[in-house]
């Protein structure tokens, strides 16, 4: 074979191989799914797009992107600057489409409160003035039981049977300068702004695993998978490296403001996994694949061990399975820095 000819073919056989090792790099992402962020992680795919908010400690901002793989690189747009009493420390956003009065909107829920932290940490709402996730949003106020307007954090939303809840992490009642023990509440919901019932506990540290460095339950964030309901929320004091989540179960038909409604799972779902850089994993989010035909948790922790509750916990994300017994597998953290299938239906990186 002349050597033009065979110069020209090996030119073209590397072609194909690089093409081949970028369409399947394209296919991937690797954790932490923000390099220098992500504590606190809450990811919604809506219309074609994944849109990511976090902890700050000033603001809200939101990330969006049309791949996983994107939103690192995706600039992160302030959607909301809280005032007022709750101006500060904040903490936690999440945001879902609900149903309000005034037809569908996005609720962006977060924790906050004065200057002085934490002793006065709250839960509020804003409300967004179209069906853009990236708002502008509007402060609908705080979000308490006025039977029991303690120290409350980390606002959630569940939705069964065609009604509203809130779960939530709380205290008993006030204490200072922090409120320990801290237990998992739910009520139920007028609209997506004022409760319409006490808050029922359903969940207190009461597990060894539960209690590292505090007595803390704290995160709840709802998996839904066919009639059951999984709560997921993070167990022990976030500044250890021994912070990890666990499960409560229901059943979506039950009485959900019973407490005995709610199952706690004995052993927890996601802990620390040293030889994969994950110290500390916990308050998670979920979110479905972009063809809905997989479940995703996104959750935050620390590259290395006692980095405590700072900005050195990033997100990272994961596919859920599901073992025969119905219960959820979250498996070992993924290492950092390794490439990983993207959720199906994601288009990758152009």
């Amino acid at each position: 074979m002349p050597s033009r000819i065979v110069l020209l073919f090996t030119h073209l056989l590397l072609a194909l191989v690089l093409g081949f090792s970028s369409a399947q790099q394209a296919k991937t992402f690797s954790n932490p799914v923000l390099s220098s962020a992500g504590a606190d992680p809450h990811i919604v795919f809506h219309e074609g797009f994944y849109y990511m908010t976090y902890t700050t400690g000033a603001d809200i901002r939101f990330r969006k992107a049309a791949s996983l793989a994107g939103l690192d690189q995706a600039e992160a747009v302030q959607v909301f600057q809280p005032t007022g009493d709750g101006c500060c420390n904040v903490w936690a956003p999440e945001f879902h489409l609900l149903d309000g009065p005034n037809g569908k909107h996005w609720y962006l829920y977060y924790t906050a409160g004065p200057e002085k932290c934490c002793s006065e940490q709250r839960m509020y709402v804003a409300e967004s003035a179209s069906t853009d996730p990236m708002g502008p949003y509007t402060l609908k106020g705080k979000v308490f039981d006025a039977q029991h307007d303690f120290w409350s954090i980390d606002a959630s939303i569940l939705k069964a049977e065609g009604k509203l809840y809130l779960i939530y992490s709380g205290t008993p009642q006030d204490h200072m300068p922090y409120e320990k023990p801290q237990n998992i509440y739910i009520a139920s919901m007028e609209n997506p702004w004022t409760l319409s019932s006490e808050r029922s506990e359903i969940s207190t540290p009461s597990l060894f695993w539960e209690m590292q460095g505090a007595a803390v339950n704290e995160g709840p964030v709802v998996l839904y998978h066919n009639d059951d309901l999984f709560l997921a929320f993070s167990g022990s004091g976030c500044w250890t490296d021994d912070y990890k989540l666990g499960l409560l179960k229901a059943n979506v038909h039950a009485n959900l403001l019973d407490p005995a409604s709610w199952m706690k799972l004995p052993d927890p779902v996601l802990t620390r996994s040293d030889a994969n850089q994950a110290f500390g994993p916990g308050h998670n989010g979920f979110f479905k694949s972009p063809d809905g035909t997989e479940d995703w948790v996104v959750y935050h922790a620390n590259a290395f061990p006692g980095q405590q509750c700072g900005g050195a916990r990033l997100a990272r994300a994961q596919k859920i399975t599901w073992g025969a017994d119905g219960l959820p597998i979250f498996g070992t953290p993924d290492p950092l820095w390794v490439d990983v299938p993207l959720p199906s239906g994601d288009p990758g990186l152009p």
